[in-house]
């Protein structure tokens, strides 16, 4: 996969990532209605996703922890707001305690993905919107904008497998 651009925009209060692949949009939406694909992907290579729930409806809920080298977990949650397969998905995002609990200690994010046919395959663009300048601040000195290019850099290996 080529991620195309990964920008934080303050202003906005976004986090936007484009990236495009060489697979169909209905292989891309995949990658994000099966959770055993989303543990393959989401997240750095060093912090592999482990999805414990995913009911991949509008209401529903994903609940989910990341592991990263030295055994620590960090967890988190989603909750479906929108789905039109295989066009667009916009779901809640944030911490949780280890029940999986949504945290009120750190920002919670609105993500909403757009899957696009392009003549070369597809492209996502991915944009995580804040409550506030300083939410958007924080998670990105947090490592998110990496942590997000490095998780899409994975997606080429599955839509080729």
């Amino acid at each position: 996969m080529t991620v195309i651009s990964a920008t934080p925009d303050p202003e906005a209060r976004t986090l936007t990532l484009v990236a495009e692949f060489s697979a169909p949009p209905k292989a891309v939406w995949q990658l994000w209605a099966d959770p055993r694909l989303l543990e393959r992907w989401w997240g750095p290579p060093t912090y592999p996703a482990t999805f414990r729930e995913h009911d991949f409806t509008v209401g529903g809920e994903a609940k989910y922890h990341m592991t990263g080298p030295e055994g620590d977990t960090s967890n988190g949650w989603w909750r479906f707001t929108a789905l039109d397969e295989p066009n667009t998905l916009e779901f809640r995002d944030g911490f949780a305690d280890e029940n999986g609990n949504p945290s009120t200690e750190m920002p919670e994010t609105t993500i909403r993905v757009d899957i696009a046919e392009i003549p070369s395959g597809t492209r996502m663009t991915m944009t995580s919107s804040f409550a506030s300048a300083e939410q958007l601040e924080q998670l990105v000195n947090m490592g998110m904008l990496e942590g997000m290019k490095q998780a899409a850099g994975q997606i080429d290996a599955l839509l080729a497998a």
